[in-house]
C-alpha cells in the first residue's frame, strides 16, 4: 500500500493510494460539506447541488456527461451525507484522466440551468414521497430527529417539500460559493495509478479554483436530546429504532462501541439475532449500529416486527442491553473483532472502499490511519472496554422512531423505565 498526499497552493488536496495488481481507478472529490452545513430554510439544498451537478456545464449537457463516462465503460455517481458531499467515478486506468476532467467539471462549472432545476425538483420530490412511501426507510430519518431535535444534525438529507419546492436557482449558486472551496476539497484517488500523474491533473483542472469569498460555514455542535417520533400507518408491521447516544469518531471508545453494536446486533450469531429471532420469531429483520460524527454519534437497534409481538420484543431487547452491561463472553467478543477485523482487511480489495478511506480519513483525523493501528486498537477491546462502553451508552436518554401500528407501543417513558 503507496499512499501518497499533496497540498496545492489554493488549499486543494490530492491523496492517491497506488494498487499496482489492478485494473482500474476509483477517484472521487469530496467536500467537507454537507446537511450540517445548510441553513434551516435550505434543508436539502446539498443534495439539491449534488443532484444538479450532473445536469449539464457550460462545455456538457447532461448527456455528454453520462455518455463520456459509459462511453469508457465506467460508472459515475455522488452522494450527499450530514456531513460532507461526495462526487466519485470508477473507471479503467487508462480512463482516470476523463474521470477526473468530468469530475472538474461538474463541482467548477455546472450551468444550473432552469428547466433541469425544474426537473431535477420534481425528480427529488419523488425522491421524498418514494422514502416516505418506504418504512424501514423513513423510520431512520425519524430517528435522527427524534435523537437531535430543532437542529441541522437531525434534519433530513433530502430536505422536506417545501424548502425542495422553494430553492431557486441563485440559492444553488449561493451555497456553492460559500461551501465549495478548494481548502474544503478532497480528491482521493486509489488503484493502479501514479501519485505525481495525478496531481498534475488536479493542478490543472483545480488549481485555478478560487478559495470561498465568505467564511466557511461552521456546523452547530450536536445536541443529542431525548425523543420519539411515532406515525401510525395500517401496516402489518411496526418499524421501529431504538437508540441512545453514541460516541463521535475519535472517542476512546469507537471501536469497543463498533464490537459492541456488532456483538448486540451484528449478525446472524449476535445476541439479539439469537434471541429475537431464532429463539422467539419475535422479528424477521433485527440489528443494532454505531453511527459516529465529528462530535456526536448514535447506537440504534432497528426491527420490523408484528404489532402483537412489540411488548415482548420490546422487553427482551431491554434485557439483553442489560445484560451486556454486565456480562461480555470471550467467544462472542472474539467473533464481533473478527468480524471488525475482517471488514477492514476486505475492503483494502476494493478501489471505491480505498479511495473513500483515503478522504474519510483525512476529513475526520487529519491524516490517514494505518491499517495496522487500526487492527491494534480492534485487537484491543476487551471484556471491560465493551462493558465499560456499553454502560456509557446505555446509562443515556432512550430515543425511539416509529412507523406502522402503534397500539402495543408503550410510552416513551415506559420503554425508559426498563433500563434504569
Amino acid at each position: 500500500m503507496t499512499i501518497e498526499i499533496t497540498h496545492l497552493a489554493n488549499g486543494f488536496t490530492v491523496a492517491t493510494d497506488a494498487m499496482a495488481h489492478v485494473e482500474t481507478a476509483s477517484v472521487g472529490v469530496w467536500m467537507a460539506s454537507g446537511t450540517r452545513n445548510e441553513r434551516p430554510e435550505w434543508n436539502g439544498i446539498a443534495h439539491m447541488l449534488e443532484h444538479m451537478a450532473f445536469k449539464g456545464t457550460a462545455r456538457r449537457s447532461a448527456q455528454d456527461i453520462a455518455e463520456e463516462i459509459e462511453a469508457v465503460g465506467g460508472q459515475l455517481n455522488a452522494y450527499t451525507s450530514r456531513e460532507h458531499t461526495a462526487y466519485y467515478a470508477k473507471v479503467l486506468a487508462g480512463d482516470l484522466p476523463l474521470a477526473v476532467d468530468i469530475l472538474a467539471d461538474i463541482l467548477q462549472h455546472s450551468a444550473f440551468d432552469a428547466a433541469e432545476l425544474e426537473r431535477e425538483r420534481t425528480v427529488i420530490l419523488q425522491e421524498i414521497g418514494q422514502a416516505n412511501d418506504t418504512p424501514d426507510d423513513i423510520v431512520f430519518d425519524y430517528f435522527q430527529a427524534a435523537a437531535f431535535p430543532d437542529q441541522a444534525m437531525g434534519r433530513s438529507v433530502l430536505g422536506t417539500n417545501e424548502t425542495v419546492k422553494a430553492m431557486g436557482r441563485a440559492t444553488l449558486f449561493d451555497h456553492l460559493r460559500a461551501e465549495y472551496g478548494p481548502e474544503r476539497a478532497i480528491l482521493a484517488a486509489a488503484g493502479r495509478l501514479e501519485h505525481a500523474q495525478v496531481v498534475d491533473m488536479a493542478q490543472r483542472l483545480f488549481g485555478a479554483m478560487a478559495r470561498t469569498a465568505v467564511a466557511p460555514s461552521v456546523p452547530e455542535p450536536a445536541r443529542y436530546g431525548r425523543g420519539e417520533k411515532r406515525e401510525a400507518r395500517a401496516l402489518e408491521q411496526l418499524h421501529l429504532v431504538l437508540g441512545f447516544e453514541g460516541v463521535a469518531v475519535a472517542d476512546r471508545d469507537y471501536y469497543a462501541a463498533s464490537a459492541l453494536s456488532v456483538l448486540l446486533g451484528g449478525g446472524m450469531s449476535s445476541r439479539l439475532f439469537q434471541e429475537v429471532r431464532e429463539k422467539r420469531g419475535l422479528a424477521y429483520s433485527i440489528y443494532a449500529y454505531s453511527s459516529s460524527y465529528l462530535d456526536c454519534g448514535l447506537f440504534g437497534i432497528y426491527a420490523g416486527t408484528g404489532e402483537a409481538s412489540v411488548p415482548e420484543l420490546i422487553a427482551v431487547t431491554a434485557g439483553e442491553i442489560i445484560s451486556v452491561t454486565a456480562r461480555v463472553g470471550a467467544d462472542e467478543l472474539a467473533r464481533a473483532r473478527a468480524q471488525l477485523k475482517a471488514t477492514t482487511l476486505m475492503a483494502l480489495e476494493s478501489t471505491g472502499a480505498r479511495c473513500e478511506r483515503l478522504a474519510q480519513n483525512l476529513m475526520s483525523f487529519g491524516r490517514i490511519v494505518p491499517i495496522a493501528e487500526i487492527v491494534e486498537r480492534i485487537e484491543a477491546v476487551d471484556e471491560a472496554a465493551i462493558a465499560s462502553a456499553a454502560r456509557r451508552i446505555f446509562r443515556g436518554p432512550v430515543s425511539i422512531a416509529a412507523v406502522g401500528p402503534l397500539a402495543t407501543l408503550d410510552s416513551l417513558a415506559g420503554i425508559q423505565a426498563r433500563f434504569a
